[in-house]
């Protein structure tokens, strides 16, 4: 497993998680494959996932459910866990509040890594992160950071914040490159990480993509979805949560930390239109 570094030398994040959108539900409960799911959740660990990225929204909170029954047979300090708030819950007193249904939802004492889900202009950041900060201090947060924040309002939550902001979650893929611009610059610097979610494209790649993608596949002995993977891993700082049902793209998509393009396919990469 790839590891990254979070700001300040304050411990590690593992560089291929488990997103888990839509296990469990959209935006409401589907409990039709809850037996399923936890099956899956478990085998991943056995595996090797280590980090598992999820969020209170979720299915209505029932993904997380799903995976606090899932992680209950395993060592808690072996494993990394992410959850976002949703940004109505960014007042103090509601924050603290998501914070504890999340935790009695995951079975769990404390989270690795608490992100805002989303930014809400009508709620000052400095109410958020001073909560947020409170948590970290009642050891119920270990480490903070946010999710779809532009490189302005990073820029902002790491200067009011008094506990490190130590990671950004944004869309980013091979199409959906925005955050290569300025965001991914500013956090190398800023030795803060950077996850990227949808790193495989939930939607069909252009033709010409694809092709490019072909000949990469054939030179490096790897499926596509693994060479996008590799491009995102092959620049510092980056964080992948692929999501996966079948056991086999689950390994597949472990198993792409081990595969190192060469610099001159990810410039090719890099230039892409």
């Amino acid at each position: 497993m790839i590891y990254r570094t979070l700001k300040d030398n304050k411990g590690e994040i593992p560089a291929i998680g488990l997103g888990t959108w839509e296990i469990g539900g959209r935006d409401v409960p589907d409990e039709t494959r809850d037996r399923e799911h936890i099956d899956t959740l478990s085998r991943a660990i056995e595996m090797g996932y280590k980090h598992i990225d999820t969020a209170e929204y979720y299915g209505g909170g029932h993904t997380e459910e799903i995976i606090g029954e899932a992680v209950s047979i395993f060592s808690r300090e072996e494993l990394f866990i992410t959850s976002k708030v949703w940004p109505t819950h960014l007042r103090s007193v509601d924050l603290h509040k998501a914070l504890e249904r999340t935790l009695k939802r995951l079975r769990t004492d404390y989270i690795d890594l608490y992100l805002i889900h989303w930014p809400n202009p009508e709620v000052p950041l400095e109410e958020t992160l001073s909560a947020m900060n409170e948590e970290v201090k009642n050891g119920r947060i270990r480490h903070i950071g946010v999710s779809n924040f532009d490189t302005q309002l990073l820029k902002k939550a790491v200067s009011i914040s008094k506990e490190s902001i130590v990671n950004n979650q944004v869309l980013f893929n091979l199409e959906d490159r925005q955050a290569m611009n300025e965001l991914l610059p500013y956090c190398q610097d800023h030795g803060i990480t950077l996850t990227a979610y949808s790193p495989l494209k939930r939607n069909a790649l252009k033709a010409s993509t694809e092709k490019l993608l072909t000949g990469f596949s054939e030179k490096y002995s790897a499926s596509v979805q693994q060479v996008m993977l590799a491009w995102l891993l092959g620049k510092d700082g980056v964080v992948v949560i692929p999501k996966a049902s079948k056991l086999e793209h689950l390994r597949e998509n472990l198993e792409a930390g081990m595969i190192v393009l060469d610099r001159e396919d990810m410039k090719m990469l890099d230039s892409l239109e």
